[in-house]
């Protein structure tokens, strides 16, 4: 007791550790404020979020924090620095009366209520029905069209001071239509491209017969494409589909066209993906309804929809088609609707082959073009140019 009563004496009292004095919050590491040029978080928020002793929740919480200030940075950013294409465009043509132009034709318009959308038609009678009663009375005559729509017959009318260009010809009318008017178009007009086919003598698609038509190869090109009913757009019911086109900037500006609450676009530069999935989607189809109007039961349409799907991605990636493209809208998600769902033209032509009806019978009977009855042909001849074979 004495020793330790001496020991305390003598040793030294120990002297309090010095307050750190308060240091200022570390930013976030420079990757988080986007590494160039990106604004980094102001010292309040930072303050707010800086670690408490080191935890991870709390640098975490910092990440987070930076990550959504990047975030709205980049959008605003984008916003800024892009130009709105729809509130550039003064005018836009639909080439065709069809049901898919007439649907396309009223969802542009409807974007904004002084654009002109001009619809180069050849029937005199569905032109007055657009211009007098804002109704299309040979396709989707129970819906309304907008009043900045205006039918006309004169190719020199539709296509004078045209921003962009819907093709909603069909395949097989295409070349010798767009001779006719070839006179008339900008070598400048982009063409967007609905029809889906194959030409049946040339096996060409529409990204080869339009700037030959023209007699212009350098014509900008896009495709659209993808699962969508023309009665479910007029509806204005969700639909997603893609546009393709090897320029990056014009799939882009096609994108900020047609993008609506109820239309997501999606871009891509595979055009002979979206091309070769969209004709050929037409002829599986097709297939899908003989087996239904055989009865020949669900195992074997989902055989022949598998087989089939395996077949257009063999055939497409030999033409040089992206699988991940064949995976997407414009391939299966294309060849789901069209198989599956009685609003399909070219099924229905299957459904009543499959039933015992005669070909001509059912052809003279529609007021729509099937494009997979022309386009079975023509992918019979492609498939024996690249050798294709039935896979097991």
């Amino acid at each position: 007791m004495a020793a330790a009563a001496a020991a305390a004496t003598f040793l030294p009292s120990p002297t309090p550790r010095p307050r750190l004095a308060a240091t200022a919050p570390r930013r976030p590491s420079p990757i988080f404020a986007g590494g160039s040029g990106a604004a980094p978080p102001d010292d309040e928020d930072a303050g707010e979020a800086a670690p408490r002793g080191g935890g991870g929740k709390d640098r975490r919480r910092v990440v987070r924090i930076a990550w959504e200030k990047l975030v709205r940075w980049s959008r605003s950013w984008r916003r800024r620095n892009r130009s709105d294409v729809l509130e550039t465009t003064r005018k836009v043509v639909v080439l065709g009366g069809g049901s898919f132009g007439t649907a396309m034709a009223a969802h542009v318009a409807a974007k904004k209520a002084d654009l002109e959308v001009a619809m180069l038609l050849r029937d005199d009678v569905v032109c007055r029905s657009i211009n007098h009663s804002h109704v299309n009375c040979k396709y989707l005559p129970e819906h309304r069209l907008p009043d900045n729509i205006v039918a006309t017959t004169s190719a020199t009318d539709a296509l004078a001071g045209a921003d962009f260009c819907f093709h909603a010809v069909p395949v097989q009318f295409s070349s010798s239509f767009l001779k006719s008017i070839s006179t008339h178009v900008d070598p400048k007009l982009p063409f967007i491209s609905l029809s889906k086919g194959l030409e049946l003598n040339t096996l060409r698609t529409m990204s080869q017969i339009i700037p030959r038509a023209l007699g212009n190869p350098r014509q900008p090109f896009i495709v659209l494409s993808g699962p969508s009913f023309a009665v479910e757009l007029m509806n204005k019911l969700p639909t997603a589909m893609v546009v393709a086109s090897k320029d990056k900037k014009l799939a882009n500006s096609v994108q900020q066209l047609l993008a609506s609450p109820n239309l997501r676009i999606s871009t891509s530069s595979d055009v002979t993906g979206v091309e070769i999935a969209g004709a050929l989607k037409n002829v599986l189809a097709i297939a899908a309804g003989i087996v239904e109007g055989m009865r020949l039961g669900n195992n074997c349409m989902a055989a022949l929809v598998a087989q089939g799907c395996s077949e257009i991605r063999w055939l497409a990636t030999k033409m040089g088609a992206k699988p991940t493209t064949l995976a997407g809208l414009s391939g299966s998600g294309d060849i789901m609707l069209t198989c599956f769902v009685n609003l399909s033209r070219n099924r229905t032509v299957g459904l009543r082959l499959g039933s015992g009806e005669k070909l001509d019978k059912i052809m003279s009977s529609m007021n729509q073009v099937a494009e997979g009855v022309s386009t079975a042909g023509a992918v019979i001849a492609l498939a024996q140019k690249y050798k294709s074979k039935c896979q097991s």
